[in-house]
């Protein structure tokens, strides 16, 4: 899981914390047991950084080796893992750390040291736990002698990482928290309403509960038959069904099928109207002679009419995913299969998948081949060195032949094969022919969930995005009764789980003290056998699978591998509720979304820390270039080791394939900053280019205001100009002081003045007054002093007519006698046109 990974940890040989360095780091044989000083430090106080929430420690050993890594430190049994701390760096060392649910089998194990000849033994054997998990690993820890920490840790184990109640899960103990999702039943309504086309549609609490989600379109419907999973408990409580059957009818053909699990729509080609449908295998017995017409008339119901005008019907293929002979097999037993002549229009077609119990040995198989020829395995040794090379691939031809020829004798690969041509297959017929397809194994919740939802995969779009593909998990493999306790091996409802497996050996062991299978075929106690038990990695195959996918078409998926090997851990690990129990009605049974955490909102959490960026994003995910089905060609279906899981463990180094896309995402993550720098450069030449297009539009009201001025100023100047030359005609002449003063003089030689104001207007001296006539005989000087002016009518003529009345109103002459000349500018303002435009003659004057 992403929250539990600390910085990797440093060897013991590394380390400078006093202690004697472990010579001889390939081999237990030279570990110096006895000299190993156990670090002894208060748990709670130096370890509860390192605990999750209601995360408790049950024991705890000191001086404890992971002899995998030859790394001394100290190992913690909680009430959620197995935690192994580092006593040279005060660090979770991840290999040593394992979930108790992960842990598939774990044994004692004495290995006495080797003496040379003639030499008396006088050596403690070397005390060993031995850990396998599910996850692909195998773990080794190495005791002091004489102590009895060894007993403590394996009795904690005994008690923890066996419950005997499902309520004894971490899973209930930690609570829901803040990591909880809306009801499950509530999601699963909505994917059905998308998938009739009623997307428009949202379901609420309120629905399931009145069961008021029977929605329809032309062809299917939703039905509320199993509401109270009467009609089959394994499935989920609504079941979209052909519009033409009535419950009656399912109830009725759900006697035919094992377990009641009838054939039910799983998707629907929006567009053709072909269906991916599932069921569990037919009861036709043993003569295959058994039918039902219910049953029959369902399977028909299927192959509804092609939209090509002509009316025909479409085909169908019943998938049977076993091999031939071992659906005959079941015939024995009830089962069987159907039989073309029975079903119209029908094609039947084997795939030829195994069962869960050589799913699991193969998966056995591969985890011993990785340990063997790992980089470091549990013996402590390289496969560079074990056997003098031999084993190692690089040894020379014939040992690179037989360590390829262990790898394919494990069959995993050619099962995920199998499974991904199934699926392919599927997806081609709906898509390419538009064909319905009814898929079915035995029981109908292993390989034929592995087939359906990867054949979804292929079909839809949808379920490669990080909603999509929770839609798929929970609908095809939790609401579809995906036996999740039985395959991983956790108590269901009933209290049964799958017993651990245990096993205590004393031996003389040479080179390889523990290189044993890890398998179904290791010897065992007599009470227990682990090809007894339901335990298979069934879900892990179709991650393997989608992986697979993920490699072939890089740029269809929003999620990345590490995504998905975050999701198979925390899977697992049994940490959320999400994967607990057998069935939704078990799961509603128990109150597991009430009690628990949910993992897609823990996920959901975690990608909103770091948004794009968050290493479950695949950087190269292109929704437009695979906007469609993908159909991966028989060429290109041969799967390889998904190195980020299959080699982690084994192959530390050489696990990381994803360093190109750890470069890349870190090439992502700049490139994403260096666009929020962009941004917030262009953020700020926007506020820029906002500030200059405000000075722009003041300096343009500036300037508007500045021409209004100088056109008023013009206009005062000329109705300056137009006044003195009336003034001037009537024989007056307006005199300027420094101090603002205005005088008035009335020459007595009005024509002259009059003349001379005409023809040769009076210059303006340098202080401001006006020159006088020295022609005038009679000059009389009137000085008017008023305190108010602009007051009185008068007083307004004056501010129409003065040329020098400022903007605001004020008078640049507050001395000036206006007031006592008004009478005789009354007339000038109202015959100011005529004046303008009037031609004075001499001969005028004159005749008068």
């Amino acid at each position: 899981m992403a929250a539990l990974r600390p910085p990797r940890s440093v060897s013991s040989r590394d380390s400078s914390d006093g202690s004697e360095r472990l010579d001889g780091a390939g081999s237990w044989d030279a570990l110096e047991w006895t000299k190993i000083e156990p670090v002894t430090r208060s748990v709670s106080h130096v370890n509860s950084e390192f605990l999750l929430e209601a995360e408790r420690v049950i024991e705890e050993g000191h001086g404890v080796v992971l002899v995998n890594r030859d790394e001394a430190g100290t190992l913690f049994v909680t009430n959620f893992r197995l935690l192994f701390l580092s006593d040279g760096t005060r660090n979770i060392v991840p290999l040593g750390t394992i979930p108790l649910a992960t842990i598939e089998k774990f044994n004692k194990m004495v290995v006495k040291n080797q003496s040379a000849p003639r030499q008396t033994d006088r050596s403690p054997s070397r005390r060993l736990l031995q850990i396998i998990g599910k996850d692909m690993r195998i773990i080794v820890f190495g005791f002091r002698p004489r102590t009895k920490q060894r007993r403590v840790i394996f009795d904690a184990l005994l008690r923890c990482a066996k419950p005997a109640r499902i309520w004894d899960l971490y899973a209930f103990t930690c609570g829901p928290s803040k990591f909880s999702k809306p009801n499950s039943k509530v999601r699963l309504l909505n994917e059905y309403f998308r998938l009739l086309g009623k997307g428009s549609h949202c379901a609420s609490v309120s629905m399931v509960e009145e069961g008021s989600f029977t929605l329809s379109n032309d062809l299917w419907r939703i039905s509320n038959t199993n509401s109270n999973y009467t009609v089959c408990s394994s499935y989920p409580f609504a079941l979209i069904v052909p519009k033409s059957i009535s419950d009656e009818e399912v109830i009725q053909a759900s006697t035919f099928r094992a377990r009641c699990r009838i054939p039910v729509v799983s998707w629907c080609h929006p567009g053709t109207g072909a269906v991916l449908a599932r069921s569990a295998q037919p009861l036709v017995g043993l003569m295959m002679n058994m039918r039902s017409n219910a049953d029959e008339k369902l399977v028909a119901s299927l192959c509804t009419q092609l939209v090509d005008g002509k009316g025909s019907r479409r085909k169908l293929y019943i998938a049977d995913a076993r091999p031939r002979k071992n659906a005959l097999a079941n015939g024995a037993m009830g089962g069987g299969s159907e039989s073309s002549s029975n079903y119209f229009h029908s094609e039947i077609v084997f795939f030829g998948i195994d069962n869960i119990h050589a799913m699991r040995e193969s998966f056995a198989r591969l985890r011993d081949y990785l340990d063997t020829h790992g980089a470091a395995s549990s013996d402590g040794m390289s496969s560079f060195l074990r056997h003098g090379g031999s084993t190692w691939g690089g040894g020379n031809l014939s040992s690179m032949s037989a360590s390829v020829s262990t790898l394919g004798d494990s069959g995993w690969l050619i099962h995920v094969q199998s499974v991904l041509a199934g699926s392919a297959w599927i997806a081609a017929r709906i898509a390419l022919e538009s064909a319905s397809v009814l898929v079915h194994c035995s029981d109908g919740w292993d390989r034929t969930s592995q087939l359906v939802s990867l054949a979804n995969l292929m079909l839809d779009p949808y379920y490669r995005t990080f909603a999509g593909f929770q839609a798929l998990v929970e609908k095809d493999w939790l609401a579809f009764g995906h036996p999740f306790s039985d395959r991983i091996g956790m108590p269901s409802v009933s209290g049964t789980s799958f017993d651990l497996t245990r096993q205590s050996s004393t031996g003389n062991l040479s080179s390889s003290p523990v290189r044993q299978s890890s398998g179904p075929f290791t010897p065992q106690t007599s009470n227990t056998s682990h090809a007894q038990n339901n335990y298979s990695p069934i879900f892990l195959q179709w991650v393997d699978c989608v992986s697979q996918l993920l490699r072939m078409y890089p740029f269809a998926f929003e999620f990345s591998s590490t995504f998905l090997v975050d999701f198979l851990d925390c899977v697992l690990s049994c940490r959320f509720g999400n994967f607990l129990c057998n069935s939704e009605k078990e799961r509603e049974k128990c109150g597991v979304y009430e009690a628990c955490g949910c993992l897609w909102a823990y996920f959901a959490d975690l990608r909103s820390l770091e948004g794009s960026s968050h290493a479950h994003y695949n950087l190269f995910y292109d929704p437009l270039k695979h906007n469609g089905p993908i159909f991966p060609p028989a060429a290109a279906l041969a799967p390889t080791l998904w190195p980020q899981f299959h080699l982690r463990w084994a192959c530390p180094s050489e696990s990381q394939a994803g360093e190109l896309e750890a470069e890349s995402r870190s090439m992502a993550i700049k490139f994403s900053e260096l666009l929020k720098a962009k941004e917030a450069a262009e953020m700020k030449a926007k506020e820029y280019s906002v500030a200059m297009e405000t000075l722009k539009a003041e300096l343009r009201n500036e300037k508007r205001l500045s021409s209004s001025a100088m056109n008023l100023a013009q206009r005062a100047s000329k109705e300056s100009a137009a006044i003195k030359r009336a003034i001037l005609s009537l024989g007056c002449r307006v005199n300027y002081t420094s101090n603002g003063d205005c005088t008035v003089d009335v020459e007595s030689n009005p024509t002259g003045s009059q003349e001379n104001s005409i023809q040769s207007p009076p210059r303006k001296e340098s202080d401001g007054t006006m020159e006088r006539d020295v022609n005038s005989d009679l000059s009389v000087s009137v000085t008017v002093v008023s305190d108010d002016v602009s007051s009185s009518p008068l007083g307004q003529v004056c501010e129409t007519l003065c040329p020098l009345r400022t903007r605001d109103g004020s008078c640049q002459w507050p001395s000036a006698g206006c007031a006592q000349l008004g009478s005789q500018f009354v007339g000038l303002k109202a015959n100011f046109d005529a004046f303008d435009h009037l031609s004075i003659y001499d001969s005028y004057f004159e005749s008068n």
